[in-house]
């Protein structure tokens, strides 16, 4: 898939100015960060089996448990699936991801796919390369089936078209499904749904071969974890007659026990429920003389530099369960969307995940794309520490000179009289006076020197002439 994280300055430029995406995403925060509010409070409640912030420090050892010992329980998942009769492939990356999965198609004459929403699908770019081997793929999802008709990418890991209203999927729908664009005000959204739903039952009845992601993978058993809203899901799974599912090597945990807590950590965390509407537990192919189920199932398990983060400064990124609440929280997600990062995962965790799947150069601003406030620290439900990640790709950006020279030289200068303390505290006083002769008696300064594009969108509080450090000595009591 094409990395777009290089124009994420200007992507976000246009975001910010673009105030009908602004009314979406402020309707979003309220939709996820309210639901997450009230669960959490009503599990705390409760109490039964802990607070929230226990179960996150429960969910927490739980990855890190799989992370310190990945190869071996891969390896205990693939002896159980191989078992219950389902075939595991490894994939090095996407690339190789697409060939098996093209692989599998052709020698099963699968000519139309149906897919279950699956970001890692988007990481492999497994749409393309479907197409481009002559086979149809149909996303399933009510939000992916409306980006791709409308040839977009995602903009949630959760909600993928949160970025559109009723009116544009209207006047979508009415172009793809061949009908008049709806009147100003008679917009129904069940109707909308309706007509997806009936567009959809072609593809489900037809299709050979179902795709879905997975939220987890159970060793214990040699099982997929699906959790999904939509019933889409479920008709993906059992109706064609192959099922592949292509998950992250860092999905896999030991035990259907450690599958329960954390799916009570991530349906709260997510979308704000106490379960999700479908969780599916998926073993082997369709056992003999049942009546549904796929006759054929597909494991590929894609590393794409997964493995190369086991054992690193970057492991604890590794326990992410995809759950959305670190963007759902994020200042900075919430005032751009998710489509001005440039890659599969916006918010925090793409702006850790980007650099780190693709290579800090491809990404340069993504690390500096954070307020570093720790909001998405305190509502992630494995409590990775993504500002340090964060902190992390800066200093590495720093070491290997990807910032601008100006930048580097700046933090070295700093860095030089930070070193000095009566040497940094003569030019904090000569700045603090400077400042504020350029105030001109004014509260605020319109513009720093040096630094136009920082004030371009905000003020600076004029000093008082002082530093902090005289103000202090001027107001303490004398000994």
């Amino acid at each position: 898939m094409e990395v777009k994280s290089l124009q994420f300055r200007a992507r976000a430029a246009e975001r910010l100015a673009d105030p009908a995406l602004q009314s979406k995403l402020g309707g979003a925060k309220q939709l996820f960060v309210g639901g997450r509010a009230r669960v959490v409070a009503e599990f705390d409640s409760v109490g039964q089996a802990g607070d929230f912030e226990t179960l996150r420090g429960i969910g927490a050892e739980i990855r890190d448990t799989a992370l310190t010992d990945l190869d071996a329980w891969l390896e205990a998942f693939e002896a159980k699936a191989t078992a219950t009769g389902a075939t595991v492939l490894w994939a090095r990356d996407g690339r190789e991801a697409q060939q098996l999965i093209v692989d599998i198609a052709k020698r099963h004459g699968v000519k139309k796919v149906i897919k279950s929403k699956s970001m890692l699908s988007e990481e492999a770019g497994l749409n393309e390369g479907l197409e481009a081997a002559g086979v149809q793929s149909v996303e399933t999802d009510l939000g992916e089936y409306i980006l791709q008709l409308a040839k977009e990418p995602p903009s949630h890991i959760l909600a993928p078209a949160i970025h559109k209203n009723k009116e544009e999927v209207d006047e979508l729908f009415a172009r793809c499904h061949g009908r008049p664009v709806t009147p100003e005000g008679q917009i129904d959204i069940p109707a909308l749904t309706r007509e997806a739903r009936v567009a959809l039952r072609e593809h489900f009845l037809s299709a050979e071969m179902g795709i879905t992601g997975g939220n987890f993978l159970v060793a214990e058993t040699g099982s997929v974890a699906l959790v999904t809203n939509e019933g889409n899901g479920r008709m993906v799974t059992t109706l064609p007659r192959v099922h592949v599912a292509v998950v992250g090597i860092e999905k896999v945990i030991p035990t259907l026990e450690d599958l329960s807590a954390l799916l009570r950590l991530l349906t709260r965390s997510a979308t704000g429920q106490t379960i999700s509407n479908y969780v599916s537990l998926l073993t082997g192919p369709r056992a003999e003389g049942a009546v549904e189920g796929p006759e054929h199932m597909y494991f590929v398990l894609m590393d794409n530099g997964r493995a190369g983060l086991v054992g690193g400064d970057f492991q604890e990124m590794l326990r992410c369960i995809r759950c959305g609440a670190c963007m759902n929280h994020c200042p900075v997600y919430q005032s751009i969307g998710g489509h001005a990062y440039g890659w599969v995962y916006p918010g925090p965790m793409g702006s850790v995940l980007t650099p780190l799947y693709t290579g800090l150069e491809q990404a340069p601003d993504l690390p500096q794309a954070a307020t570093l406030c720790g909001q998405c620290s305190i509502v992630c439900p494995v409590k990775i520490p993504l500002p340090e990640l964060l902190r992390k790709l800066r200093e590495k950006q720093m070491e290997t000179e990807l910032r601008p020279w100006q930048e580097r030289w700046a933090l070295r200068t700093w860095g030089f009289f930070a070193a000095r303390p009566r040497l940094y505290a003569l030019a904090a006083g000569l700045g603090a006076r400077a400042l504020k002769l350029l105030a001109g008696g004014k509260a605020s300064i319109r513009t720093l020197p040096g630094v136009p594009e920082w004030s371009r969108g905000r003020d600076f509080p004029a000093p008082q002439g002082k530093t902090f450090r005289e103000l202090y000595a001027a107001r303490r009591p004398q000994d």
